[in-house]
């Protein structure tokens, strides 16, 4: 008897660890490492050569693609609340474009993977950025935790719908949030 409560215990955690959801996974070093299966999550929206400053200081010659992605048990939740769930983790893949190529004559599509970065909301419900630096053509398998001086700390905290997320760029998410009523009080569409 002795043996089998310890041993009960045990297959209890690891059923409760079976079926927890997902959740973003880190280094000993406290780095985010990056989901391999982030491509099957929610796809949010895509969009091509947002700026979010004078668009002369970004000109390039091709606008890049921003796609969003967030975990599948996130978005249902966002869809029963309109808020973010802690341990709520989104990723964002940015994309070159071309104009022309194959038989495409106008309008832009998708090529190399430029960058990759994720905003995670953790168990305490603070949002942090973290960084996949570029290596070679790919992203490194682990992300720099962004210092909190970055930009996109400060940009999020003024110019986000929800929380700390730009939920006006994705519409069916926008209504969900308007009907439940999380929108910003401050926010200015």
């Amino acid at each position: 008897m002795k043996i089998f409560v310890p041993a009960l215990l045990i297959l209890a955690f690891a059923l409760v660890a079976l079926s927890a959801p997902d959740a973003p996974k880190y280094t000993q070093d406290g780095e985010l490492t990056m989901p391999s299966d982030y491509r099957e999550w929610i796809f949010l929206s895509s969009g091509l050569g947002m700026t979010y400053g004078p668009a002369a200081a970004t000109a390039r010659e091709s606008a890049l693609f921003d796609n969003v992605f967030v975990r599948p048990e996130n978005y249902r939740e966002f869809l029963k609340t309109g808020k973010w769930p802690n341990r709520s983790e989104f990723v964002l893949e940015i994309r070159s474009s071309k104009s022309h190529g194959s038989i495409n004559e106008a309008g832009h599509y998708q090529t190399a993977l430029s960058g990759l970065e994720a905003e995670v909301k953790d168990e305490r419900g603070e949002w942090k950025f973290y960084d996949f630096p570029m290596v070679n053509g790919k992203p490194k398998a682990n992300g720099k935790l962004l210092p909190a001086t970055a930009n996109c700390y400060s940009c999020h905290t003024r110019n986000t719908a929800v929380e700390n997320t730009f939920v006006q760029f994705y519409p069916v998410l926008m209504e969900v949030a308007e009907r439940m009523g999380t929108v910003k009080k401050d926010f200015v569409r």
